[in-house]
């Protein structure tokens, strides 16, 4: 099975030696998201539910660029530097699906890059 590179302007650019996804056979796999504008290479600005839509919108960025959306979703994982933020963070994270919602985890991290306060990583299938 071949794998492709995912990359689109409307998600920040990868900053280290990975990809900002992976489309392998049927499925993509999409790396870790921050709150992270994608024009400024900045962390945005807001509370935590401001901090967590962005890091949805980057990952549907890179979903769309494999032709999938928020529906193709099977499994999420959401990383927390505070896990009081769960509920807020959960609040957001739910509004972007319909019917039935992806397999999930979530875990509080000691630290993100750039410090930021939540990221998520998806896997979907087409």
């Amino acid at each position: 099975m071949g794998k492709e590179s995912i990359h689109t302007e409307k998600a920040p650019a990868a900053v280290g030696p990975y990809s900002q996804g992976i489309k392998a056979g049927n499925l993509v796999f999409v790396s870790g998201q921050m709150p992270v504008n994608s024009k400024t290479g900045e962390v945005v600005e807001g509370d935590v539910t401001e901090k967590a839509k962005k890091c949805m919108e980057n990952v549907l960025a890179i979903l769309a660029e494999a032709g999938m959306t928020a529906d193709n979703i099977v499994k999420a994982t959401i990383f927390l530097t505070d896990l009081g933020d769960f509920g807020r963070v959960n609040e957001v994270y739910a509004s972007y699906f319909k019917d039935s919602y992806p397999a999930r985890s979530c875990v509080e991290v000691s630290r993100l890059p750039k410090d930021v306060s939540v990221e998520i990583e998806v896997i979907a299938s087409s």
